[in-house]
């Protein structure tokens, strides 16, 4: 049995200014996920990568950080915490008290890239494509964020790796965080880099992403400790982590099986 490490969520305080390792992890998260992007566009291997500049690099991660912190702040609401919203509006805006969704930041980064897809005047799926990538690096390294902040630990378990979270309670738990950093920023990152390494027909990529995260999601909420406030909320076994994977898992497989059924002129056919 393991026990949870004793770590301070807080990275260093400047004053009245306190910076949590969570913060941290982002900028991480999104400087990682420059780099990838600046070493792909200069391989030129995948069709998507081709064409970029680097104020436009710095310009998507930009606007990806912008929707993922908004999207995941405005889905922590609506999607866990909606009563307390009604009761109390002005907490959307105390985001310092924490609370973050990925299905909302995933929302959120999807509307962002879509304006910016506009301004550029590229694709839409041509720059989800060429992001998916390097996304699953960034959101494990964000689960290692939620780990040393000590919050979505998992569920009771008897088996000789859990570990016990004092602040909690004294039952050994599923580190269910790590198990998302290893699926999502291990596993997902490797088949999907590996998936888009060589020329993919357009939707594939982003469809890989989509269908990889809903499966992989769906699973570890097996192991993850479902939120006190909600529980289960459907058939006394689905978690809402569950029920919104399910549409990126359809949605994912969807585009996979357009894009392999489009005629070979048009999987081909992008716009630059």
């Amino acid at each position: 049995m393991l026990t949870y490490p004793d770590i301070d969520p807080v990275a260093f305080s400047l004053g009245p200014l306190t910076v949590h390792w969570y913060g941290i992890m982002y900028i991480v998260a999104f400087s990682a996920c420059w780099m990838l992007a600046r070493y792909r566009t200069r391989t030129g291997i995948a069709t998507a990568s081709k064409g970029w500049t680097d104020d436009q690099l710095s310009d998507l991660v930009f606007y990806g950080a912008l929707g993922a912190v908004l999207g995941g702040r405005v889905g922590s609401v609506v999607f866990y915490n909606f009563d307390r919203f009604i009761s109390d509006p002005v907490w959307l805006l105390r985001v310092w008290e924490g609370g973050m969704s990925f299905h909302g930041g995933f929302l959120g980064v999807m509307l962002a890239f879509y304006l910016y897809s506009r301004r550029i005047k590229r694709n839409y799926f041509d720059v989800l494509d060429f992001i998916a990538p390097f996304a699953p690096l960034g959101l494990g390294i964000g689960r290692i964020g939620n780990f040393i902040g000590g919050e979505l630990w998992g569920r009771p378990t008897d088996v000789s790796w859990g570990m016990v979270f004092p602040h909690v309670d004294q039952l050994p738990r599923h580190a269910s965080q790590l198990y998302q950093a290893f699926l999502e920023g291990v596993v997902l990152f490797a088949v999907v880099w590996w998936f888009s390494s060589k020329p993919r027909p357009r939707f594939a990529v982003a469809g890989l992403f989509g269908l990889g995260y809903g499966v992989q999601r769906f699973f570890v909420e097996f192991f993850r400790e479902p939120d006190s406030w909600l529980g289960f909320v459907a058939l006394d076994w689905l978690t809402m982590g569950q029920i919104l994977s399910v549409p990126m898992i359809i949605a994912g497989a969807a585009l996979m099986v357009y894009a392999y059924r489009k005629t070979p002129e048009a999987q081909t056919k992008r716009s630059v």
